[in-house]
């Protein structure tokens, strides 16, 4: 009988996927936003802001939005009065005259004071509409953290 050898034995089996590393950090990420009424939603997020649809299903659409990224709107329960995302922008006035020109209706608060519907935020500038299910959204225009 072969004696038992502790420095030889293996604690528990190898783990098949040690070797596999996901990283997070590299993958894209998709925000969701639930509405109550998805022909609703797909104009107001096709037509009004201007962003182009790229899947459709009877349960849920998928809309682009610049570098890359995208938004799934889905039926379901709305998170009001929070907002679920922002766009980074270049020039937020001229995206505020041109949504306004779409029927997207900016929100004056105190808290960040807005001023014309902008808000300085440390070293940048915010606005903020909302969807026709009450979705905050923001513009920011200013340096992106993490980015040259």
């Amino acid at each position: 009988m072969a004696e038992y050898d502790a420095q030889e034995a293996p604690l528990c089996a190898p783990n098949p996927w040690s070797e596999v590393r996901t990283v997070l950090a590299d993958a894209m990420v998709v925000a969701t936003v639930a509405v109550t009424d998805l022909e609703r939603a797909k104009r107001f997020y096709g037509e009004q802001l201007r962003l182009p649809l790229l899947d459709e299903t009877p349960f849920a659409f998928r809309f682009g939005a610049g570098r890359g990224s995208q938004l799934s709107v889905r039926r379901g329960q709305p998170n009001v009065g929070q907002t679920v995302a922002h766009f980074e922008v270049d020039d937020i006035e001229a995206e505020i005259r041109d949504l306004t020109s779409r029927g997207v209706e900016f929100q004056e608060y105190e808290t960040p004071k807005t001023t014309n519907f902008i808000a300085q935020v440390g070293p940048a500038r915010g606005a903020w509409f909302t969807d026709p299910d009450g979705q905050v959204f923001g513009l920011r225009e200013g340096p992106v953290p993490g980015r040259p």
